[in-house]
């Protein structure tokens, strides 16, 4: 393929909350995961501290939590304060100890240098619960629940600028579901509440690609929106745990923009496209194994059938490259939206279907774990318009059984608005075949080569057990029309010095 970019052209400069992530309190992913009170590897305050460094080393720019399904059932006041009380949680039915709360959340923010995300309860909660979570975090010191932070040892707010109001409320397995009419005025009485108490929030409200739902919302709440929150996980495996091979993974690949297609379509033709940005603020290749629990007609009854089958998620051989070769897709994808999506959060970060996963003696950094450290760490942030010769397509076989068209090579081109140079990111999604790109930039100077790309696509990274990992060449001096051999189900970055 030859590849075709103007430093003139330029699509944008992305915003690093792209490369968000995101926490529930689900499975292993706070307890047992980055809070971990008595672990050895845990900090004072009961963080683990190679998780955390972990973290920083992909420099997570916004942090969403508690939820996820969890919120929906999840009232804030019983998770601060000296006396904590544990409750059921009804959306993953497990006893919820409530000794990770928000006062925790934001100290974990902090250590970590990020933003805080915090999506509120829109199921059983009310708009006025969720304005009192505002005045917790961001009043200075007026009225009860300021006062509360301040009696728990925190005079100064919390300074939490974005907020969600609600977690997928439009479906039924969410804990206090709505119908779009429901939604679009429980969102504006929530949003006027919390914008009264902080104007300077940004909100952001469940949403996603249905035309009734979105219009409800907008109609109502428009006005009070910053972002629209949209979620998709493409494999749909939360009953089965039965994997898309690397080949299906591709295939899902051919349209993965079409969310963000259908919702910019939306707000452009009402008007909104300069206001409200988009949040992909839950995202990943699979969802995530929970069976028997979310279907009131498939109810497990014991732990043996809903809940120790989780554990499954903890199988470290199964995030191979297909998830890697995947997840830079998308983010390429995000990339190439920068005027519109201003957010997205993988989802989770640690365990789960997360990138990174502990066990009690540290810690196993998946092969998505390098996409982040590659884009956030090697790739520029503006990014440029490109056009492509000759992209070879091969027809895949997607998790349905039918064939699909995919293009083989993803192709992103970004400078930096701190120094001269282009950094590349090529996406080879090809199982077996290397790929040839060809680079029409201007430039010169050194060419280096960063890539990750494992033995085979099913390579992947567990205890004392390390196929993936990034690699690096020197490939000389940049001359117009200079080829560079992708391998096989890789993914580059390209950086041409000037």
């Amino acid at each position: 393929m030859k590849l075709h970019a103007e430093p003139g052209r330029v699509l944008g400069k992305r915003d690093p909350m792209i490369y968000g992530h995101f926490i529930e309190h689900f499975h292993r992913q706070i307890y047992g995961g980055v809070y971990d009170p008595g672990n050895p590897l845990s900090d004072e305050e009961g963080f683990r501290t190679d998780v955390l460094e972990a973290m920083r080393r992909i420099k997570v720019p916004v942090l969403r939590w508690p939820g996820g399904c969890f919120v929906s059932a999840y009232h804030w006041k019983e998770g601060v304060g000296k006396e904590r009380i544990p409750h059921f949680d009804k959306a993953w039915r497990v006893e919820e100890p409530n000794t990770f709360g928000t006062d925790e959340y934001i100290r974990l923010c902090r250590k970590l240098g990020c933003e805080p995300y915090i999506c509120t309860n829109a199921g059983t909660g009310t708009a006025e619960e969720m304005s009192d979570w505002v005045e917790y975090c961001n009043l200075p010191s007026e009225g009860r629940y300021a006062k509360w932070r301040i009696a728990n040892g925190y005079t100064e707010p919390h300074r939490v600028k974005y907020w969600s109001v609600g977690n997928e409320n439009y479906g039924s397995w969410e804990m206090g579901s709505k119908t779009p009419e429901q939604w679009g005025m429980l969102t504006c009485e929530a949003a006027k509440m919390m914008k009264r108490v902080d104007p300077s929030t940004e909100l952001s409200a469940a949403a996603l690609t249905d035309i009734d739902w979105n219009v409800n919302l907008l109609k109502n709440c428009g006005k009070y929106l910053d972002w629209m929150s949209i979620h998709e996980y493409w494999d749909p495996i939360h009953e089965t745990n039965d994997y898309a091979d690397y080949e299906a993974s591709m295939a899902y690949t051919a349209d993965i923009g079409h969310s963000v297609r259908k919702v910019r379509g939306l707000l452009e033709a009402m008007g909104l496209e300069k206001q409200i940005r988009i949040a992909f603020d839950e995202w990943n290749l699979r969802q995530w194994y929970h069976p028997m629990i979310m279907d009131v007609d498939q109810q497990g009854l014991t732990k043996e059938e809903y809940l120790y089958p989780r554990d499954e998620n903890d199988d470290n051989t199964k995030y191979t490259m297909a998830d890697a070769v995947f997840t830079a897709c998308f983010l390429n994808m995000c990339n190439r939206n920068c005027d519109i999506v201003g957010m997205a959060n993988f989802a989770p970060i640690v365990n789960t279907r997360g990138c990174i996963c502990t066990h009690k003696d540290g810690i196993v950094l998946r092969s998505t774990y390098h996409v982040f450290d590659l884009y956030v760490n090697y790739l520029g942030d503006v990014v440029l318009d490109t056009w492509e010769e000759e992209n070879p397509v091969k027809l895949l076989r997607a998790a349905s059984g039918e064939k699909t068209e995919v293009e083989l090579l993803d192709v992103l081109v970004t400078s930096f608005s701190d120094r001269a140079g282009y950094a590349v990111a090529a996406v080879n999604k090809d199982a077996g075949e290397t790929q040839t790109l060809t680079l029409d930039l201007p430039g010169c100077g050194a060419v280096t080569l960063d890539y990750i790309s494992g033995n085979s696509t099913e390579s992947y990274n567990d205890v004392d057990h390390e196929e993936v990992a990034i690699e690096h060449e020197e490939l000389g001096t940049y001359r117009q029309g200079m080829q560079i051999t992708l391998r096989p189900h890789s993914v580059n970055i390209i950086r041409i010095g000037c």
